[in-house]
């Protein structure tokens, strides 16, 4: 993914959580996706791994049904070869990792990565 194609699709990806379009978010993921998170464990129970595009939706309309306010402002964009890191500010004021690896267009697999809420005055949830 080159840095003008990955602008496009944080631009798109952010949009879509600021205005909860799970529709509009979901449109970047494969149907096979796997997704960990450890925020999906504490919403969900299990491990924190989501298995495919429908789990994916439950756990974020869960997510989006426990805190209505939510909002992300990016800090950072990081671009590699088939992945792209979106670094950037919850509604909270915590500073969260959402790392994505594509197949072209489309997320295959995606971590949402936390900073410890010790190192992190304002708590990453």
């Amino acid at each position: 993914m080159d840095h003008e194609n990955a602008q496009k699709f944080v631009a798109s990806w952010l949009a879509a959580w600021n205005t909860h379009d799970l529709d509009g978010l979901l449109a970047h993921f494969a149907e096979s996706v796997t997704f960990r998170s450890p925020v999906a464990a504490q919403l969900l129970g299990g491990d924190g791994v989501i298995h495919g595009k429908a789990a994916l939706r439950a756990y974020w309309t869960e997510g989006l049904r426990r805190i209505p306010d939510l909002r992300f402002e990016v800090v950072a964009v990081y671009v590699g070869v088939d992945c792209l890191v979106i670094n950037y500010r919850n509604q909270k004021g915590g500073l969260v990792n959402e790392v994505l690896v594509l197949d072209g267009e489309l997320v295959t697999e995606g971590f949402g990565t936390y900073l410890d809420p010790g190192d992190n005055p304002a708590g990453a949830r």
